[in-house]
């Protein structure tokens, strides 16, 4: 079986990711597909030090930084890799790479970290955020993200299974390409969270500071709460303007180093999670450590943090607004909670079970060619 995994693009180490280092990590020997490299030799083991066949776009003026303004090109460019020498195409795509172009005797499995967003369902959210709802350069947007579609939609004929990092994502694959998907969920390193029964009375969120993660609503929340803290772990451009929501009881300490992150999510009391993400790491590491956490009830959270009769690993509030924070706080403080518990179910979340779960799929399918 010769296997050959194509990704969107290579400049970072973030979420989709570690997840193509987990494939990686099934088929060490397979080859590597991309649009552009750009990962410096500091910062390529998780890509088993492998050299990666790029398109053009690796060699367009500016592509290394601007590389994202090329999307345009994108759909030409990942349809000009040439992958025919390959039983196996598993496509690892939240963009552009489940548009690899393959032959009927071929096996394409696609993990989808989601479809298209900007060009999708939060194509207005992304518009407005970037100042391209309006004007001549709104129009263009515009016009790219309809041919993005058209092109999204007409290439997911091309896939033969899709895998969706959650069931949230999987709703999108259907609404989206009108095709069912398996989830498998994304490795979370559960073993870097090891777990911490004894717990401070303290509360804890962390995040990068951007609109859409809500911080600002926490530190409101518990500005409203004084006689709970709160400490607050990241940074970003919102930094400043979430500060000055902060009183007395609210400690923001700004970005932390790895450990000191661990160290406070595994003796907080909950942690705090107000994003509305497709699957959020975040509150599957505080499990981790077995803290609790305090989630908005949408998205991929509903799927990692329980809240039923038969297991309970954290509490949810339904509006992302600041007196919805305030009575889950209260709800969460009423009720009590198996921290052992939760360690165990977060590790149904771990690199081995997606392991195990992705290379048993791509062998069952394989053996029905």
């Amino acid at each position: 079986m010769k296997v050959c995994i194509v990704h969107d693009w290579l400049v970072t180490y973030a979420g989709a990711e570690k997840v193509l280092e987990e494939i990686i990590k099934i088929y060490p020997d397979a080859d590597l597909f991309s649009i552009v490299d750009f990962l410096d030799g500091n910062n390529r083991s998780f890509i088993g030090n492998k050299q990666v066949k790029t398109t053009f776009i690796q060699k367009l003026p500016f592509s290394k930084k601007r590389y994202r303004q090329y999307l345009p090109l994108m759909p030409i460019a990942i349809e000009q890799l040439d992958v025919s020498e390959y039983d196996v195409i598993i496509s690892s795509s939240h963009a552009v790479a489940k548009g690899i172009i393959t032959g009927p005797d071929q096996l394409h499995i696609s993990y989808v970290h989601s479809p298209i967003r900007y060009a999708w369902d939060l194509q207005h959210q992304y518009f407005k955020e970037a100042n391209l709802n309006k004007g001549l350069k709104g129009i263009i947007a515009k016009s790219i993200m309809h041919y993005m579609r058209i092109w999204d939609y007409r290439t997911a004929n091309g896939v033969d299974y899709f895998l969706s990092n959650s069931e949230f994502i999987g709703k999108r694959i259907k609404k989206v390409y009108g095709r069912e998907s398996l989830v498998v969920y994304p490795p979370v390193d559960i073993s870097s969270f090891s777990f911490q029964p004894k717990k401070e009375n303290y509360y804890v969120t962390a995040s990068r500071m951007v609109p859409y993660k809500k911080m600002d609503l926490i530190v409101e929340a518990f500005s409203n709460m004084p006689e709970k803290k709160l400490i607050v772990i990241g940074d970003g451009p919102d930094f400043k303007k979430i500060e000055s929501k902060a009183s007395s009881n609210i400690q923001l300490l700004g970005y932390q180093s790895f450990d000191n992150l661990i160290s406070y999510m595994q003796r907080a009391k909950a942690f705090v999670f107000a994003a509305e993400e497709d699957f959020g790491i975040t509150p599957v590491e505080a499990q981790a450590c077995g803290t609790p956490v305090i989630a908005f009830g949408k998205g991929g959270s509903l799927e990692t943090v329980k809240n039923e009769s038969t297991i309970k690993t954290g509490v949810f509030f339904y509006n992302q607004d600041v007196p919805s924070i305030v009575k889950a706080v209260e709800k969460f403080e009423a009720e009590t909670f198996d921290y052992q518990e939760i360690r165990e179910h977060a590790l149904k979340f771990s690199p081995e079970v997606f392991q195990e779960k992705l290379r048993n799929f791509v062998q069952d399918k394989y053996d029905k060619l």
